[in-house]
């Protein structure tokens, strides 16, 4: 199967990579704060996410903006020790005794 390169015009392609940032910009931090387990996504894999779009060459001042922000918060994020989980911190599930009304 052959492929063919599609070339998009250039405000087809600043729209995209606007998406591409918004959609980075909303899930990153999410997916790195993961869970018990661990980030979702590694800084590693959106670091490579944020240089490919640079490598497109053709970003405006306020994606290239928009895109060094985004890797600013990976490097804070790195420079934070990660949070250590030390157990449950509440006090367990204790039942609320109501006293019985006769008014039911």
């Amino acid at each position: 199967m052959e492929r063919t390169l599609i070339m998009l015009t250039g405000s087809s392609q600043a729209a995209l990579v606007d998406q591409d940032i918004a959609h980075i910009g909303r899930v990153m931090r999410p997916s790195l704060q993961g869970d018990l387990a661990g980030p979702i996504l590694p800084v590693t894999y959106w670091r490579k996410r944020l240089y490919q779009l640079l490598d497109t060459g053709n970003l405006s001042h306020a994606q290239l903006c928009a895109v060094d922000s985004l890797l600013l918060q990976l490097d804070q994020f790195e420079a934070e020790p990660p949070p250590v989980w030390t157990g449950p911190t509440a006090a367990p599930f204790q039942p609320v005794h109501v006293a019985a009304s006769r008014h039911l």
